[in-house]
Order: structure tokens, then C-alpha cells, then sequence
């Protein structure tokens, strides 16, 4: 049988936004105490990681990661206890909504053809008549 999975965004307005990239930016932020480690291990380049964290950070009133400068001891990128809390949130939430899919589609995902099981059925397709 097929699980179904789910991969969902949560819109605060047209300009705050959370889905499972930035997430996973954050908790690697978290994991490794830096933006571009962070970055690398999520194969993005550091450019685009800079341009989701400061997107989060400029869509919050308290921001969700503090970057430090480098020099002698190197710069270096920590979640704040508001980022910390975000990324809770967010996987309790996505947690919730697996669930909740798993038990609503059950009867709908094991009619799916698992990957690898060969192509989907061909579907005929109606045309409309011109006229």
C-alpha cells in the first residue's frame, strides 16, 4: 500500500511564509551553527540560504536566527528561542496533518500504484465535439 505524504506551506500574509525548506533551513541552522554549513548540507547555495533567512527574519516582528560576523573565531548563525519555537510548531503542525491524510486517504492511497510497479493505467480521454 502507498502512505501518502504531505508537503504543505503555511501563508501568515503574502509576505510571511513557512514550508518545509525554510524549516529545514532552520533546523540545520540549528544542527550546525552556521548559515553556510547549513546551507551545504541542504545543497543550496549560500546565496539562497541568506535570501530565505532573511526573508523569515524580515517577515516576523522578532527575528528566527541571529548571524554573527566572522573574524578570529569565525562567524557563526544561531537560532533565537522565536526560530526554536517556529520550527516546533511547524513539525507539531505538519505531524498533525500526516496523520490526519494518512487516515482520511486510506481507502483512495491503496488504489495508488507504488512507484516502481510500472507505469499508471492509460485514461481515455473525452474530447468535446467542436461545433
Amino acid at each position: 500500500m502507498v502512505t501518502p505524504t504531505v508537503r504543505f506551506r503555511v501563508d501568515f500574509s503574502d509576505a510571511c511564509a513557512i514550508g518545509p525548506g525554510k524549516v529545514a533551513l532552520l533546523e540545520a541552522i540549528g544542527r550546525t551553527g552556521s548559515l553556510s554549513a547549513a546551507a551545504r548540507a541542504l545543497k543550496m547555495s549560500y546565496r539562497r540560504g541568506w535570501l530565505l533567512l532573511d526573508s523569515l527574519n524580515h517577515s516576523f516582528r522578532r527575528p528566527v536566527a541571529e548571524l554573527s560576523k566572522g573574524g578570529r573565531g569565525g562567524g557563526g548563525a544561531s537560532l533565537t528561542p522565536f526560530g526554536r519555537g517556529l520550527v516546533v510548531a511547524y513539525r507539531r503542525l505538519e505531524a498533525d496533518v500526516v496523520r490526519r491524510a494518512r487516515t482520511t486517504l486510506a481507502s483512495v492511497a491503496r488504489e495508488a500504484i507504488p512507484d516502481g510497479d510500472g507505469p499508471a493505467p492509460r485514461r481515455a480521454v473525452r474530447r468535446r465535439a467542436r461545433g
